[in-house]
């Protein structure tokens, strides 16, 4: 591997068209899966601390399942109930509510979509999970302080929960967006990075880490999927600094 393997990346139309285009979607599954799964995680989480909710146990126990459950399980389990032919998302759930039937595996489109809803389902329980145990920390006292001060349950939220939150599971956060750039076994296990791209040899959902392992067990491009592993390498490094940074995660002494 040399700096010739650097310049044909990105001098070449084969090998530039396709990183783009991988690189293009790797960051737009990253950015989509992490914030959503994140999202609703916060937000479940949010709504079932509630004081007057019942049943909370109970309720935290459902959400939490889909952890307990192998990552790979869940997947295969997906690829079968989005299977386009006898799959049980078109077959009985879309057809109820009247909807066609859609291309999960062979549109690219449909694909990614599905693939972003599952990571969602898969990644959300575990920040659930660390969510509640923040919330659970934060003292009451916060909370009647502001409700005297005639603070809404918006502002409370907006003021003392957020913040709070979002700055005890911000390291999680990043390493949710690190795991998701590099999530091989989603992308391999649901349609080995398919559907196929004419003219690519990389697939439609394609993501860079899954892209390297074709070229090294597929087409033994070894010095080209090597020059590709450095350049995820300096992007994801580059990534989670800023990351640290922009969130100060671990300047304690800010949050005395």
């Amino acid at each position: 591997m040399g700096l010739k393997n650097f310049i044909n990346i990105f001098t070449l139309s084969i090998w530039r068209s396709t990183f783009f285009d991988v690189l293009q979607w790797t960051v737009v599954w990253t950015l989509l899966a992490t914030t959503l799964q994140c999202t609703v995680g916060v937000l479940l989480a949010i709504l079932v601390n509630q004081k007057d909710l019942r049943f909370k146990p109970m309720i935290r126990t459902i959400f939490i399942l889909p952890w307990a459950v192998p990552g790979f399980v869940t997947i295969l389990v997906f690829a079968g109930m989005f299977n386009d032919s006898f799959g049980v998302i078109n077959n009985a759930i879309l057809s109820f509510f009247g909807i066609s039937p859609k291309a999960w595996l062979t549109d690219p489109f449909w694909t990614k979509t599905a693939l972003i809803m599952m990571q969602t389902w898969l990644g959300f329980p575990f920040v659930f999970a660390m969510t509640t145990g923040v919330l659970q920390a934060i003292p009451d006292d916060l909370y009647e302080a502001a409700t005297m001060d005639g603070a809404s349950a918006w502002t409370r939220l907006r003021t003392i929960t957020l913040p709070l939150v979002l700055y005890s599971i911000a390291p999680i956060i990043i390493t949710q967006y690190t795991f998701n750039f590099n999530n091989f076994n989603i992308i391999y296990l649901f349609n080995n990075g398919g559907p196929a791209v004419a003219g690519s040899n990389a697939g439609g959902t394609d993501i860079l880490v899954s892209w390297i392992y074709k070229l090294t067990m597929s087409s033994s491009q070894y010095a080209i999927a090597a020059t590709i592993t450095i350049l995820l390498s300096i992007f994801v490094v580059g990534l989670a600094l800023w990351q640290f940074r922009a969130t100060k995660s671990f300047k304690n002494d800010e949050m005395a």
